[in-house]
């Protein structure tokens, strides 16, 4: 019987009788021991294998004793033997058990295996799938066949970014509930034009009664002579945005220059090497730090023509602008600014020529600031120039004694505060309002006849909103700024007021275009038909010739004519009507007459012309 190759190789090459050894011919049990060791000492053997152990990842199991000592089962001869199969030199039992160790080795092994290339296969599958997201987000930063390389430093770039935004977002949104991230924002539809922009009904009922002039601002402002605009900046109403509105949105002959990383920019006149525009990003702080309506009157006029002798000066027209906000967002920004370490040091508070004593301005905070004040003390303090801010900065202070407050009882010098703050704020070139920038930018424009480049946004998430008070806290705020609400409650009526009425204008002024127009066209019409009548046409050879002449000569002439003014109102379509149609469409308008004033298309206004005349 042969032996398998497999088998051939295991048991090595058949054993060999040494020479000068006697022939065994006895049975091979009473020399098991004499033939284990010599089988043992030639390598290769059964022996050395089966004393070897068990195969590589199989442990030994039970009984595992060395298998050399059980005795060999062998044939009659040592050449028999080496014939014999593998498991053959084995007892019944042992060749089961040898039999169920290699058989749990298999199934380790294939487990292992079929363990091994799934991770691999679903590793690799997760790696292309995360690289075809990457590629359709980021696009040529990463490639799916590149992944290996790039994945690391892509994970990486990726959570440096996310810890950045999380770090902005804190600064941005540090309340407790950001409404940057509310679903409105991004499912609100596009705001109608014709609603105001705090989601209120755009029909307003006014409360103040304002006469044309108050309604109508309309500012012959000469950017080319010597006029100029000086804005007055209070405090957190979004006047920074509004004064990069001024030097870098507006379109001019001569824009503004403004250089990368410098604030002021220069903004002269077309021609001249002078300034148009008194601001902070213009000329900077020349009359101090938010200077208010005292201190601008006073200082803006000797600031430009300072140099000049007084004689020499040209009569200048100051062109006032402000931008207001409401009360209770604006005293929570201020809160919130003081918070971080502002405290407006350099405001100088001029007033009758000379800024005030600590006496009548004591400070609020001891320190160099008052950041991380809370809320509680910044309200407490009775010196706390945040209080009726607005009204203050609009008001002429020298009504009132400046801030000495012992020149007149409380309750009078605040009536007399804001009826200033009302009087400079109406006769002012122009005011906007913070909650309403389309319409602010609106009113800019047609009251200056300058427009911007890119409209307005509006921003109904700030510092301000992300403050969470409670009914009493805002109660309270209110009655801190009681002046200021009454300011903006007028100020807002005249806005809006202001706002319709010029709509309103814009739209007449249209209607009455138009109605020029037309009148224009008739008078067109009756001229060239005019002209007509009295040079005469011929008559048609076409049309029979035992009709009327003279009527034939008259309804020629009227069909020439009707086919140049239909030719004419037609020609920028650019379509040319045959004469079959104007004959046909002159059949079906006989006999009927149109108003002027019930359509406004101009060509029906001809045909009931021409049908008139007829």
């Amino acid at each position: 019987m042969a032996l398998p190759a497999c088998a051939a190789r295991a048991l090595g090459p058949p054993l060999q009788l040494e020479r000068g050894a006697p022939a065994r011919t006895t049975c091979p049990r009473r020399h098991s021991r004499v033939e284990a060791e010599l089988a043992a000492s030639r390598p290769g053997s059964v022996a050395a294998s089966v004393r070897a152990g068990p195969p590589r990842g199989v442990s030994r199991g039970f009984n595992s004793q060395p298998l050399l000592d059980e005795p060999l089962k062998a044939s009659s001869s040592l050449a028999g033997a080496a014939r014999a199969p593998l498991f053959a030199l084995l007892l019944r039992g042992r060749r089961r058990r040898m039999h169920n160790l290699r058989r749990r080795w298999d199934l380790g092994s294939l487990c292992r295996a079929l363990l091994t290339r799934g991770l691999a296969a679903l590793g690799h599958s997760l790696k292309h799938v995360l690289g075809a997201i990457v590629s359709k987000i980021f696009g040529p930063l990463a490639s799916v066949g590149n992944m290996d390389e790039k994945s690391n430093k892509l994970l990486l770039a990726l959570v440096m970014l996310f810890l950045f935004a999380v770090i902005v977002l804190q600064y941005v949104c540090p309340g407790t509930e950001c409404q940057l991230l509310r679903l409105q924002a991004f499912s609100s539809p596009l705001p109608d034009p014709y609603r105001s922009e705090d989601e209120s009904s755009a029909r307003f009922v006014p409360r103040y009664n304002f006469s044309r002039g108050d309604l109508l601002r309309k500012v012959d402002f000469d950017i080319k002579g010597d006029d100029l605009i000086v804005f007055l900046h209070i405090q957190k109403t979004g006047g920074t945005t509004f004064g990069r509105h001024l030097v870098r949105n507006i379109q001019l002959e001569q824009p503004c220059e403004c250089r990368v990383g410098q604030k002021k920019c220069t903004c002269h006149r077309p021609g001249k090497r002078e300034t148009w525009l008194f601001s902070r990003f213009s000329t900077g702080w020349s009359c101090g730090l938010h200077a208010d309506w005292t201190e601008l009157t006073s200082c803006v006029p000797a600031v430009v023509d300072g140099k000049r002798d007084a004689r020499l000066r040209p009569s200048r027209n100051f062109h006032y602008i402000t931008i207001l906000r409401d009360p209770v967002s604006r005293y929570l920004s201020e809160w919130r600014h003081v918070q971080r370490g502002a405290t407006w040091k350099a405001s100088l508070h001029v007033c009758d020529g000379r800024p005030p004593t600590s006496e009548e301005l004591p400070s609020c905070y001891t320190g160099d600031d008052w950041s991380g004040c809370p809320l509680k003390e910044f309200m407490d303090c009775p010196y706390n120039l945040a209080n009726n801010r607005q009204v203050r900065m609009l008001s002429d202070l020298t009504l009132v004694g400046c801030y000495n407050l012992s020149v007149m009882p409380e309750k009078q010098r605040n009536k007399v505060l804001l009826e200033s703050a009302k009087s400079n704020l109406k006769h002012m070139a122009f005011f906007g309002l913070t909650e309403f920038q389309r319409k602010t930018q609106y009113l800019f424009e047609k009251t200056f006849n300058m427009n911007f480049i890119s409209p307005f946004t509006q921003y109904n998430t700030t510092r301000a909103s992300s403050v969470e008070i409670n009914e009493e806290l805002q109660k309270r705020i209110e009655g801190l700024n009681f002046l200021d609400m009454e300011l903006y409650s007028y100020a807002k009526d005249l806005f809006l007021q202001r706002y319709q009425f010029m709509r309103q204008k814009e739209h007449q002024e249209a209607r009455r275009k138009r109605q020029e127009q037309r009148k224009f066209l008739k008078g067109r019409f009756l001229q060239t038909h005019y002209q007509t009548q009295s040079q005469g046409q011929n008559p048609n050879p076409s049309q029979n010739p035992s009709q009327n002449p003279n009527l034939n000569a008259s309804q020629s002439g009227t069909q020439n004519l009707f086919q140049n003014l239909i030719q004419n109102l037609t020609q920028s379509s650019g379509q040319n009507p045959s004469p079959k149609e104007n004959q046909e469409s002159q059949k079906q308008n006989s006999g009927q007459e149109q108003s002027d004033g019930n359509t406004s298309n101009g060509t029906h206004d001809y045909i009931g012309s021409v049908e008139k005349w007829r």
